[in-house]
């Protein structure tokens, strides 16, 4: 289930656009007009993107209450959080072998 959750978050984030508009949800939330510009996408190309960043679960929207055809949307937390957890462990790894590499190393000398 993790693994699948990174698969995912990773998938949707290696795109260039879709990275793009990450980083300006990471500002505040937008509408999707205003992703579209900012991004320079056509609506539909943004459309498609936008579509990928939700089923990964990065990226969630909503309505404003009186106007339910604006669409504004903002990041989720929980995959990004899922990510930077996996990073962690796995920098601690490589932490880890490279101490015991210089123990080693150092034993020889």
């Amino acid at each position: 289930m993790i693994a699948e959750t990174i698969d995912r978050t990773l998938a949707a984030v290696a795109e260039p656009h879709r990275r793009r508009i990450v980083d300006l949800l990471r500002e505040r939330p937008r509408r999707a007009g205003e992703l579209a510009s900012a991004v320079g996408l056509s609506p539909a190309a943004l459309s498609r993107h936008l579509r990928v960043l939700r089923t990964s679960g990065l990226v969630e929207e909503s309505h404003p209450k009186l106007d339910a055809r604006v669409r504004v949307y903002a990041l989720r937390a929980a995959p990004v959080a899922g990510l930077r957890a996996w990073l962690d462990a796995t920098e601690q790894l490589w932490v880890d072998q490279l101490a015991a590499f210089k123990v080693h190393v150092e034993r020889l000398e």
